[in-house]
C-alpha cells in the first residue's frame, strides 16, 4: 500500500461470495476497488466506483471474519450504479472504538468523494456488521436513508425494545430461522425486534427463511441459493425504493 493509504485492491485476496447473480471474481475486481487505510478521516475501507463513474453511496459492513468474504457483494452493488464502500464490521460494532463515530466518518468521507452523488448513504450489514447497522446506522437519519441487515448480531443488546425504539430510517432484516451460530443472531431476538418496531410504528420488515442458518448467502456449508437470491432481490428492491440510482 502506498504512503497515502491508497492501493488497488488485490484480487487474489478477495474470496468469492455466492449469490445467484452470476459474475466472476475477476469481473468484480475489474470494477476498480480502491483500499484506503484507517486514519483521521475514518476506518479502513475498500471503495468501488460504478460504471457511470458516480453514484449514490452504499456502505457495506462485513461480518466478524472481516471484509474478505464481502468484496464481491460490494462490487456487485457498484455494478448496479452505486458508489459502494466496504468496511470491517468490527470497526462499527465494537467496545474498543467509537463505532458510531467510525460509521459517521466513513459516510462523510464517502460524501466528499468525486465518485459519490451528494446525499445520504444506505447501510447494509452482515452479522456483526448487521448489528452495527442496526445500533448506529438506523439511528442516523441525517446521514442514512435505509438499513438492510443480514442475520444481524443482537446478543449485545439487553433490551431489544430499546434498540428498536431508536430506529429512525426504514429497516429490512433478513434472518434464518435455524440460525444458532454462537447464539449471536437468534430468530427469537429478530421476532422481538419486529414486535417492538411494530409497537412504535417504525418502518421495519423482517423476512425469515425457515431452513436457513447463519451466513446463508455465503459460499460455505450454510449456503442456500434460493434464500440468497430472494435476499438479494429484497435488498435491491429496498434500495430502489429508499435509495435509488438517479
Amino acid at each position: 500500500m502506498s504512503s497515502n493509504g491508497l492501493a488497488r485492491h488485490r484480487c487474489a485476496r478477495a474470496r468469492f461470495v455466492g449469490w445467484t447473480l452470476t459474475f466472476l471474481l475477476t469481473g468484480a475486481c475489474g470494477t476498480g476497488g480502491v483500499t484506503t487505510a484507517a486514519g483521521p478521516d475514518g476506518p479502513a475501507q475498500t471503495a468501488y466506483t460504478p460504471p457511470a463513474g458516480k453514484g449514490p453511496i452504499v456502505v457495506v459492513l462485513s461480518g466478524h471474519s472481516g471484509p474478505g468474504l464481502y468484496h464481491g457483494y460490494a462490487a456487485e452493488l457498484s455494478r448496479l450504479g452505486y458508489y459502494s464502500v466496504l468496511l470491517d464490521g468490527k470497526d462499527i460494532l465494537t467496545r474498543e472504538q467509537d463505532g458510531a463515530g467510525n460509521l459517521r466518518k466513513a459516510i462523510e468521507r464517502a460524501q466528499r468523494s468525486s465518485q459519490a452523488v451528494p446525499g445520504k448513504a444506505a447501510v447494509i450489514g452482515f452479522s456483526q456488521g448487521g448489528g452495527g447497522a442496526l445500533a448506529h446506522g438506523a439511528n442516523m437519519p441525517d446521514l442514512v436513508s435505509t438499513v438492510v441487515a443480514y442475520y444481524p448480531q443482537t446478543n449485545f443488546v439487553s433490551d431489544i425494545g430499546r434498540l428498536a425504539a431508536r430506529f429512525q430510517v426504514p429497516v429490512l432484516v433478513l434472518a434464518g430461522a435455524a440460525d444458532r451460530y454462537h447464539n449471536c443472531c437468534l430468530i427469537e431476538s429478530m421476532r422481538a425486534m419486529q414486535a417492538a418496531a411494530a409497537e412504535r410504528q417504525a418502518q421495519f420488515e423482517l423476512v425469515v427463511y425457515p431452513y436457513a442458518d447463519h451466513g446463508f448467502n455465503l459460499r460455505t456449508s450454510a449456503y442456500r441459493g434460493e434464500d440468497d437470491a430472494d435476499a438479494w432481490r429484497r435488498t435491491t428492491e429496498a434500495l430502489r425504493r429508499y435509495h435509488p440510482v438517479p
